[in-house]
């Protein structure tokens, strides 16, 4: 049999945990969806610690995690350096919910996410059952808008080039929570998905269904 596809999950714990993610949940979903795709995944116990000892590039990076809580960002060279190179390594990248707040000071978070929230000016409405819609595209091929309960992303700041699946409506506008980004000349393919803000997220079949086919497209 094939060696299994290698997953590096970065996860919300120390300075990148928070009191209103339950990292620990949403990562073992993901990692429960990943091992169902074939990937064995790593997953970092110390963020920082893992960027700066600068590891082989994995088959797939998977973000979820939050902003640093001491205000700081990345705090060494060396981890900041560890970001940029596994960026720009040509690794796909999936990132979850909060992930989008995340690494404000790192110009190569934001391209090679496609987007990020605007402190100020992204929000969300109080977390309830909504429904979202599901965008035209070959990956959501007969998935109908459904049911989730969730926090909603909106007003993200979001790149021309991204190919939005997924989006909700709120105040009076629509906002894109699902986009991808084909592979450029710089970052790898790259898939950011804002609902998993908790377990209650990933009950919904059509959202699970929808992150098995992001890392079915990411996978190389």
């Amino acid at each position: 049999m094939p060696a299994p596809l290698t997953a590096l999950v970065l996860n919300g714990v120390g300075r990148y945990a928070d009191p209103w993610h339950p990292f620990a949940e949403t990562t073992a979903q993901l990692v429960r969806l990943l091992e169902e795709e074939g990937f064995a995944s790593t997953v970092a116990t110390d963020v920082d610690s893992t960027l700066s000892s600068d590891p082989p590039a994995p088959d797939l990076l998977v973000v979820n995690l939050g902003l640093p809580r001491d205000g700081g960002e990345v705090p060494t060279a060396s981890a900041r350096d560890g970001l940029r190179r596994l960026l720009m390594s040509g690794t796909p990248l999936l990132a979850m919910h909060v992930s989008s707040t995340s690494f404000t000071e790192s110009p190569e978070w934001e391209e090679a996410l496609g987007g990020r929230w605007v402190r100020g000016v992204s929000m969300h409405p109080e977390q309830d059952e909504t429904r979202v819609q599901v965008v035209a595209d070959p990956i959501t091929v007969g998935i109908e808008d459904f049911t989730i309960n969730d926090e909603r992303y909106s007003h993200l700041r979001v790149a021309d080039a991204m190919r939005t699946l997924l989006t909700h409506d709120h105040d009076g506008a629509t906002h894109p929570l699902i986009w991808t980004r084909d592979e450029t000349d710089e970052y790898g393919r790259a898939a950011y998905d804002a609902l998993g803000h908790d377990a209650r997220s990933f009950e919904a079949p059509e959202h699970r269904e929808l992150l098995r086919r992001l890392i079915r497209w990411l996978r190389p």
